[in-house]
Order: C-alpha cells, then structure tokens, then sequence
C-alpha cells in the first residue's frame, strides 16, 4: 500500500531579485513511497530533496501537483486540519534541535505536552521510548552533556513521542563519526521493523542508503532521475551521477588510466568478471580458473551484499600460456558475464 504519494509536484519560489526568474525547487517530481519501506532520497545540494521532506509535512505547498498521505491530498487540508496530519509525522534533523533548557526527558516529553496529553501518560511514554533507543539512565541529563549520536537518539525519541506513522530524517547522520552513523541506523531500522513506522531519509551519503534504505530516489536539479530497489540501483546504476554516488562506496570496474595502472604493476592479461545475484559465486569462478594450468591474482573488485543478495565484479590478471588462459576465461564465463572491454586495450 502506497502510505506517501506525490504526482506531478513542483515547487517554486519568487525571484530573489527584482527582474529574477523564480527558482524552480521541485520540477515535476512523482514519488511513491510504500507503507512500512524505508525510502531514501539522494542528492548533492540544491538538488531538490529537502524540499520534497517540507512539501511531505505540508511545511510548503506544492506551486503543481499534489502530496497526498494515505490517500488524503494534504494540499487541500485546512490548517487544522495540516496540524493534526503533522501530528503522526515525526521528524529528526542533522543538528538535533533539542532545546538545551531542557532535559532529555523533558524534550522527549516536549510533543506530548503541546498535544494536551495527562502528565502521567507523558511519563510513561517517555520512560518508555528511553528504554528503547537505550538511554534509561540520561533522563536528568541536558544536551550538553551528550554525545553526537546520544543526542539523536534523543532526537529519534522525541520524534516517536505521538506514534508517528511517518519519520522524516533530514541528513540524520551527517554530524556524527562513522561509528556512531552505523549505530543510529541500526537504531532507524528498528523503528521500522518494531514498531513499523515508514521512513523517509534524505541523504548524500550513499553509505546510509545502502545500510538502510530498501529503495532510493536519487534527484538532481530538483529532478528525479533513476527510482528503484537499492540493489538494482548500486548494481546498475544508469544516470551519471547516480554511477558518482555509487562510485564513493563501491569500487567501479577499472578503465582508462586506473586500468593502464593496473596493466603497469600486472603482466597478465586483465579481465573482469561481474557477479550478480542469479549468476555463479566468486567461489565458482575462481575455482573454474583452478581447473586450468593458469596463475591467477585478484587485482581489483570485490563483492557486495544488500540485504543478503550480493552483486560486484572481480578483475583478475591470469598469467600462462595463451591457450591455457583463453580455456579458463571460457570456464569461468559459465559461471559470471565477462565484460567484454576490459580484456585488452
């Protein structure tokens, strides 16, 4: 079931000088986000993408199109209508936004107490969600006496507080070290498998989108230019910048000077296998090459696992006798494609 749609949207805003063109945010964006998934929108700046996150908790109005949350077109909601909506809407921001006069329990308490709800509710439900992003013991603490990744779980709390359906994380991990990254999203992933919120990430870390997304946007220049699977889209990306954002995490297949490099350090003849999910294991190939009279040394390449289903590429340099070395490439070609251009050049 669709939770989270938008059609034809776009954004613009007026001319930041007197004569200027306005400036076209969101350009005819259609995204579907099902109930239940983790979506993550990717892109460098300006791209377009924090602006999908505000036109989703209604804090702009699409100029076209329409954003419609459970089959409801929020765009022609009253406002309070738009307030009750924004109240199963939970959102967590790069530089936390706690209030520092307070502390984590009072922040976390913050959304119940503008909801109108009984003070021994709020109690318990803030026991409760400190309990569960593992912070029992820093309900008297205040923010400056955090951590980076102690204060979004703060954060993470405080946005579950009104048992949002719907969590909106803006660059949720850009503030905080690798580690700590790793650990607030292993946080994340539990909010969606536990208590079965829909998570809407904007992101320019492509690592985040492989840790945690099960599918991806990616935009540029307030466009969308590939959707899909996150295995299908790091397997296969097709638009240039979406190979970019792919490139940071997952080594490409080598070519032009990376490749003469390679040819430099290895006589052998250089080839390159791709492996995908359906196709035969690194195991396979390496042992159909070992059934020939062939030296073979991996130079290149590695193997990806997204949830459980793997993909890469394997570039080897073979040394032997020429017809020895062109039996175990026919070998292996049983088992994973060869991509063709790499062999020589």
């Amino acid at each position: 079931m669709t939770l989270i749609r938008l059609s034809g949207v776009t954004k613009s805003f007026p001319a930041t000088s007197k004569g200027g063109e306005q400036i076209v945010a969101v350009d005819d964006v259609s995204i579907d986000v099902a109930a239940g998934s983790i979506t993550g929108i990717i892109g460098y700046s300006g791209a377009g993408k924090s602006t999908v996150l505000r036109l989703v908790n209604a804090l702009e109005l699409p100029t076209r199109g329409t954003v419609e949350i459970d089959g409801r077109d929020i765009t022609r909601l009253r406002e309070r209508d738009l307030r009750a909506l924004r109240s199963d809407i939970g959102m967590i921001f790069q530089q936390f936004n706690l209030f520092d006069s307070r502390t984590v329990a009072g922040n976390i308490a913050y959304p119940l107490e503008v909801a109108g709800r009984p003070r021994g509710e709020i109690a318990a439900r803030v026991t409760e969600l400190l309990r569960f992003v593992g912070l029992a013991d820093k309900a008297k603490a205040y923010p400056e006496q955090l951590s980076g990744g102690q204060k979004q779980r703060v954060g993470i709390a405080r946005a579950l507080a009104t048992s949002p359906r719907i969590l909106l994380a803006d660059e949720a991990t850009s503030a905080l070290d690798p580690d700590t990254t790793q650990e607030v999203l292993a946080l994340l992933r539990r909010v969606n498998a536990e208590l079965g919120v829909t998570i809407l990430v904007i992101t320019h870390e492509m690592d985040v989108i492989r840790s945690l997304a099960d599918r991806v946007v990616v935009m540029e220049a307030g466009r969308v230019i590939e959707d899909g699977a996150v295995f299908d889209i790091l397997s296969a990306p097709q638009h240039p910048a979406t190979r970019r954002f792919v490139a940071s995490i997952i080594d490409e297949v080598p070519a032009g000077e990376k490749l003469q490099a390679l040819r430099a350090r290895h006589p052998g003849r250089i080839v390159t296998f791709r492996l995908r999910d359906g196709d035969g294991s690194q195991a396979d190939v390496f042992a159909a090459l070992a059934g020939h009279d062939v030296r073979f040394e991996l130079i290149h390449g590695g193997i990806n696992d997204i949830g459980g289903r793997v993909f890469g590429h394997l570039t080897l340099s073979l040394t032997g006798e020429a017809d020895a070395v062109e039996r175990a490439i026919v070998a292996a070609r049983a088992h994973a494609p060869l991509i063709e251009e790499e062999i020589r050049g």
